[in-house]
């Protein structure tokens, strides 16, 4: 057997570099490059190793400026890459590894691919504790790195070289799986990264991973098939597993022959345009008018490559049919039977354009005309209320949901925004009108605040040619802004809208719907009489921090200062950022939802009481099932 000798750290480039995925007979390159930020753990071992093996192989490297954002780089390029493609994150022994901990959870949660290698504690355990390591008094193995096993898919410590021959494959088999894949860590101890060993050629050769497209079985399929065609008002339920499948236009041709209104999720919204007319936007806790209504009424759901989290369900109470049906139509089977429901566990695509051969060939006719026109009656008053909600009405005193639809009558339909955190998401849930699958990048699994502006770099570099639109609430940047460096680094194309409310206005909303008027959520300076946080607002200068950075800036307090500020950010390259001070009581309505959050139980305060007896009402709707 032919072999070649090179260290671990080399190895592990060397096969990194052969790895592809295989979807519908098209290849893409697996692992596109390697982020990092190097220390006295990986330096001399990965960082070695990317500079003289890296240009050789074709690996390029990226620096970023904080291990947690790359981490988020890596999951928003491979969101917007539909899970085919993603990078690898390594870090340093200790803090830098640590730090990667949030995007590892962040990436599972969503079912994003992303390999993370921390780097460890020398696996000869001569130099014991070595500097950063965690030390623990009866657990002499115990590595900070095993707070990753908790938020990976997959998790192993290579502590002999030969390890990486059966570990490396397992990684790639679980990168690569639409059901499993999420965050993939190989903790790799300082002094292995730097150990040389006989690696068999064949480690190196070219592999392709096929992304399997499961078919639902025959069986379920017939169930289905019966369930719908006793259904009097069946809806939709669309996640995130219909863009990753590619089954966009087979679920617009599903509802359009069926005549089935299509509700959104976060990571759904975008699959079939905006203005279809069976799209009746989005549903649950964060949802629009329209959805919310058919959903209450709904007595067959089917729900379609969603996780169905609490705020797609409105904390279980988006259904209130007393005989209700769900179909979960997903790969994972852990989400195909959330909600008690028949579970058909397949490929999205496989699975819709099975189910409608099938229904098509029982005679199944689809919906009747009353509740065709019930749809298009509250598709129309929702498209009204959202036209409502996003024109300005006083020029100098802006409100988010007026920014929101500036933004995306000036960018249109098929920029990507992106977001993650705050009152935005949900605005951006009810309010966007994407045109195109790829237009709406929301995180809502995690909803990490500081995920937007690396999320904004991953998806320039995953489709140069798209605009890409940052939209992010002033208490989300200032938790992480220093991509804004890395972006200009790279030469990134992106538009960053800043909008001021100062401070934590959505949890401010939510405090206060929960009796607590105002405490220690807003960015307000201490009143040294009071000792209290309910001074002054404190003034950030956010054009001038974004500048500092490398970013064009304007600040922006009228719509028509903002609407030049975009016209110019469209017809200028690189990163453009512009401030936007909003007023933080202009806030858009909830309709017809509900979420869950505990209220206090004992308590001297009348609001606080209030809200309790809602929130004990809000209970009894919920459906106790799993």
């Amino acid at each position: 057997m032919s072999t070649r000798r090179m260290t671990v750290a080399q190895a592990l480039v060397r096969f990194l570099a052969a790895q592809y995925s295989e979807h519908d007979g098209v290849e893409h390159r697996l692992i596109a490059g390697t982020w990092g930020i190097f220390g006295h753990g990986n330096v001399a071992g990965l960082g070695q190793a990317l500079h003289e093996v890296g240009p050789e192989v074709g690996m390029p490297f990226y620096r970023p400026q904080n291990e947690q954002a790359q981490v988020h780089v890596a999951a928003a390029y491979a969101r917007h890459k539909n899970r085919l493609s993603t990078y690898a994150c390594i870090a340093s022994v200790g803090p830098g590894s640590s730090n990667m901990v949030t995007g590892a959870a962040l990436a599972t949660i969503n079912r994003l691919p992303v390999l993370i290698l921390p780097s460890d504690y020398f696996a000869n355990r001569i130099p014991d504790p070595v500097l950063q390591q965690v030390e623990h008094p009866i657990e002499h193995d115990l590595s900070i790195n095993d707070a990753f096993r908790p938020v990976s898919r997959f998790f192993t410590r290579i502590s002999r070289a030969e390890q990486l021959l059966h570990a490396l494959p397992e990684a790639m088999r679980v990168l690569t799986d639409p059901a499993e894949t999420g965050a993939v860590t190989i903790s790799l101890p300082e002094d292995v990264q730097a150990e040389a060993y006989d690696w068999p050629e064949e480690l190196f050769q070219k592999r392709v991973w096929r992304v399997r497209r499961p078919g639902a079985e025959p069986e379920l399929i017939e169930q289905a098939v019966a369930l719908l065609q006793a259904a009097e008002k069946p809806l939709l339920v669309v996640g995130g597993g219909v863009k990753y499948s590619g089954a966009t236009e087979e679920l617009a041709a599903f509802a359009e022959t069926f005549g089935i209104p299509v509700t959104e999720s976060q990571a759904g919204k975008g699959a079939i345009p905006w203005n279809h007319a069976l799209n009746t936007g989005a549903v649950g806790s964060a949802g629009g008018k329209a959805a919310n209504i058919l959903a209450r009424d709904a007595d067959v759901v089917l729900a379609v490559g969603t996780r169905l989290a609490d705020f797609v369900t409105a904390s279980k109470t988006s259904f209130q049919h007393p005989n209700l049906k769900v179909i979960g139509l997903n790969i994972a089977p852990m989400d195909a039977h959330k909600l008690f429901a028949l579970p058909m566990i397949a490929d999205a695509k496989r699975g819709i354009t099975a189910l409608h051969e099938a229904l098509q060939e029982s005679g199944y006719r689809g919906t009747d005309a009353g509740y065709r026109a019930q749809i298009g009656r509250l598709k129309a008053e929702w498209d009204g209320i959202v036209d409502h909600l996003t024109t300005v009405e006083e020029p100098d005193n802006l409100a988010q949901s007026e920014v929101i639809g500036m933004v995306n009558r000036a960018f249109g339909g098929d920029a990507t925004m992106i977001c993650a955190a705050g009152s935005m998401p949900g605005d951006l849930l009810k309010l966007w009108r994407p045109t195109d699958p790829k237009a709406y990048h929301v995180e809502y699994g995690y909803s990490c605040m500081g995920y937007e502006i690396p999320a904004g770099l991953g998806v320039h570099l995953a489709e140069p040619e798209r605009p890409v639109v940052v939209l992010i609430g002033d208490g989300s940047y200032l938790m992480m802004n220093s991509e804004i460096v890395t972006a200009a680094i790279e030469g990134a194309n992106l538009t960053i809208v800043v909008i001021d409310n100062h401070g934590f206005q959505s949890i401010h909303s939510l405090q206060r719907s929960c009796g607590t008027p105002h405490f220690g959520l807003e960015l307000r300076c201490r009143d040294q009489a009071t000792g209290l946080l309910d001074g002054p607002f404190m003034p950030v200068d956010y054009a001038k921090h974004t500048a500092s950075m490398g970013a064009k800036s304007t600040l922006v307090r009228s719509e028509a200062e903002l609407a030049d500020a975009l016209e110019r950010a469209k017809n200028t390259s690189g990163i453009k950022a512009i401030v936007v001070p909003v007023d933080p009581e202009k806030r858009v309505p909830g309709f017809e939802s509900w979420w869950d959050v505990p209220i206090a139980e004992e308590t001297g305060l009348e609001p606080v009481r209030a809200a309790g007896e809602s929130y004990r009402e809000n209970k009894k709707k919920q459906r106790l099932f799993g």
